[in-house]
């Protein structure tokens, strides 16, 4: 068949099935997130069909679902409110970061992977998907609520740890100078710094050089700055959803509420399918070998991302179910652990079994988030509400 003719049937097919999986999800009243990651497990790699021709543009469209979801969550928020919650929540990102850095760098060590996977799997475990959480926050409607800067401010602390983290995991895996670690590390410190001072004091000239009374040229201009913000971000070592997120908050007032207006309905669809690729990458058959361990570190780390923002929130002074509203949040791993994990493999200096176990963690955490995200209010009311005894009637004397 021809290539395009295939890739075209292939993409429509995709996009048709997660219509339908949205629709169900609706009306069960979930995130579709955890059922798209299982459509793409049935149609990857290893499922019931493997589909060829979209992969290179279910690639890229995955990037760009990552892209717009961060640019998304940016817009609902200024670089004063940026500054303010990472000064407020500094120390809740350094406890996440020993909590949830510890238990997957343990794990290596008694598996005897040694130092070099010690520091992937850390990375693997300690970082939550940003993505998902946005998507999550989202579609359950919580962009308004008090525990969302505190979520957003543990995410764009680990997105910025990730700058640091990164470039000194590469120069790991490919042996190179301590110097020339330092040199890149030092190069992604001055980027984040520079765009955020940017948005801080030059916010409102983004907005005007993207803001246009035409639909059509605004949501050209959105897109191509997202993109190229993203990409030069990329180039200098620096997460290309951090870059995304920072020209999000950048852009403020009117021009921030039609930038979401306009955004919306293209975010949903190639945020749809980043969640679709993921599972698609993922051989069902490499999962049973590792299943046990990956459900093990699972529920470890579910429990510390708990404690983390539970304890965060309770510091910014919100109530006992916003605090589990906030840690529940934070559970689901995604893109950047996968590309952690895909680093360490692809220099050949890790055990293909850390790739397995990654990915059964990963598919674990992104299903389990959404719906820890879901229910985890309506489970803590049950919990707190009051247990009431036998109602016992005493009848006086006779």
């Amino acid at each position: 068949m021809d290539p395009l003719a295939l890739t075209l049937i292939e993409l429509g097919a995709v996009v048709f099935c997660l219509g339908l999986l949205a629709r169900l999800a609706g009306r069960i009243g979930m995130s579709p997130i955890p059922l798209y990651l299982v459509g793409g497990l049935f149609f990857g790699a290893g499922g019931l069909v493997k589909l060829e021709g979209m992969h290179e543009f279910a690639h890229l469209s995955a990037e760009i679902g990552v892209i717009l979801l961060l640019l998304m969550l940016g817009l609902e928020y200024t670089a004063t409110e940026l500054v303010t919650g990472l000064r407020r929540s500094w120390q809740a990102g350094i406890l996440d970061l020993l909590l949830n850095f510890l238990p997957g760098a343990g794990l290596a060590v008694m598996l005897g992977w040694g130092v070099v996977g010690a520091m992937v799997m850390g990375g693997v475990t300690y970082i939550s998907s940003s993505g998902i959480a946005a998507k999550v926050i989202t579609d359950l409607g919580r962009i308004g609520n008090r525990e969302t800067p505190v979520v957003l401010s543990i995410l764009v602390f680990e997105d910025l740890a990730m700058a640091v983290y990164l470039p000194v995991l590469t120069a790991t895996l490919a042996g190179v100078s301590l110097l020339m670690g330092l040199q890149t590390v030092g190069i992604s410190l001055a980027v984040v710094t520079l765009v955020l001072v940017v948005a801080l004091r030059h916010g409102h000239h983004v907005s005007k050089a993207v803001h246009s009374e035409n639909s059509e040229v605004f949501l050209l201009n959105l897109l191509g700055a997202a993109l190229l913000v993203a990409g030069l971000a990329a180039a200098m070592q620096v997460s290309a959803a951090v870059g995304a997120f920072m020209l999000g908050i950048a852009i403020s007032g009117a021009t921030a509420h039609s930038a979401t207006r306009v955004l919306e309905p293209l975010r949903d669809l190639f945020a749809a399918i980043f969640f679709v690729v993921f599972g698609l990458n993922t051989d069902p058959r490499s999962i049973p070998p590792v299943l046990g361990w990956a459900l093990l570190l699972a529920v470890v780390t579910a429990a510390t991302k708990m404690i983390t923002g539970f304890w965060a929130a309770k510091r910014a002074g919100i109530g006992v179910p916003g605090r589990y509203r906030a840690g529940a949040a934070l559970i689901a791993r995604g893109e950047f652990s996968i590309v952690i994990a895909g680093l360490a493999v692809a220099s050949g200096v890790v055990p293909s079994d850390l790739a397995a176990l990654a990915t059964a963690y990963v598919l674990i955490m992104a299903i389990v988030g959404p719906l820890a995200a879901r229910f985890v209010e309506p489970l803590v009311r049950v919990l707190r509400r009051p247990v009431r005894g036998p109602a016992f009637r005493t009848s006086g004397p006779a």
